[in-house]
This record gives C-alpha cells, structure tokens and sequence, in this order.
C-alpha cells in the first residue's frame, strides 16, 4: 500500500507543476509590452530578445542620432548646440562617434571656437555638488565654462542666483568626453 500512495503523490506534483508551468507561459505570452518594459526598468530580469526586434519579430524603429551642426567647422571636435542642449562628440572623419543631451547652466558661453583648457578627475562644483570629468574650454565675466557630470546625477538650475558654468552631462557621457576631450582638443559652440 504504501508504494500506491507514493505513486498517487508523485503523480499529482508532476500534474500540478505541468499546469503552473502551463499558466505562466499563457500569461507571460499574453502581458502587454507597458508591463515588460515596468519589469525591466524595475530591475528584474526579463528574457533578452534579438537586437532590434520589438518582441514580435518585428524591427524595431529607432530615430536617427541628430546630425552634427553644417556650421560646426571640420576635424575633431567637441560640439555643443546651445539651442539643442546637445553635444557631438565628432572624428577626424567629421562623423560623430557619439551625441547625447546635456543640462546647461546659468551662465552659458559666447558661440565660437574654443580648446580644452584644464581638466579635472573630481572637484566640488560652484554649486556645492561633487561633479567628475570635468573639462573646461572657456570663461564669461569670471564664471568658468565646461562639462561635467555630477556624481549624485542632479543638474543645475538655470534659474539659480547663483552664476554657475557647468554644462552637466550623464556619468557615461562625462566619461566619454573626458576619453575624447583632452587638453587642446577643439571645442565649438554653435546657436
């Protein structure tokens, strides 16, 4: 007897683990996208799907990267729009290797071409904040201009009293314009 009823028992656990398994397959093939993306950005893993493809097998569209400026010279450069708040970071070739937002400040510089002028690992900012990659490329009546990122991630405020010239970036992209930016290197300031 008591063999039957080790086999009655095994056989409901594989019963029951067949159908959770069933059940969690039908919904996770039936979750709307809104709450994939939930997951993921929460910090869950999520299954990895190809490069490109929206989970449907379809291509995913992405927008091309903005263009680099007509009127931002030729060679390598560091460029940064003031109108786009956006930095290309550009090659020899005149083709950006990589272009992203930044948050500017209170005090923003005169259009034209600069050069790198300092650089710094990590300082404390004007505004009191600890910000890294720090590169500097000109000053307006004393206040100093250049990119950083700051380490806790917060941005300037625009609106402070306090005149403040540091163009705030992400960390990725503080690092890879510190990579890009040594001392020298050309900096243009376009509209």
């Amino acid at each position: 007897m008591p063999a039957k009823s080790s086999t009655i028992v095994t056989a409901l656990t594989a019963a029951a683990l067949v159908a959770v398994g069933v059940l969690g397959y039908q919904a996770s093939a039936s979750a709307p996208d809104d709450l994939t993306q939930a997951r993921k950005a929460g910090g869950h893993s999520a299954a990895k799907r190809p490069s490109g493809q929206d989970g449907h097998g379809k291509k995913e569209a992405h927008p091309a990267p903005a263009a680099v400026p007509a009127a931002s010279g030729k060679g390598r450069r560091v460029v940064y729009s003031l109108g786009d708040k956006r930095v290309w970071l550009v090659g020899a070739d005149g083709k950006a290797t990589r272009t992203y937002q930044v948050a500017p400040s209170s005090v923003s510089p005169p259009m034209g071409a600069y050069a790198v002028t300092s650089r710094s690992v990590s300082v404390t900012g004007s505004d009191g904040i600890a910000i890294e990659h720090v590169v500097l490329f000109t000053s307006v009546n004393g206040v100093v201009i250049g990119f950083s990122a700051a380490v806790d991630g917060s941005t300037p405020d625009p609106g402070a009293s306090q005149k403040t010239g540091g163009i705030r970036e992400t960390r990725d992209d503080g690092a890879a314009l510190w990579k890009f930016g040594q001392t020298g290197t050309k900096v243009v300031v376009v509209a």
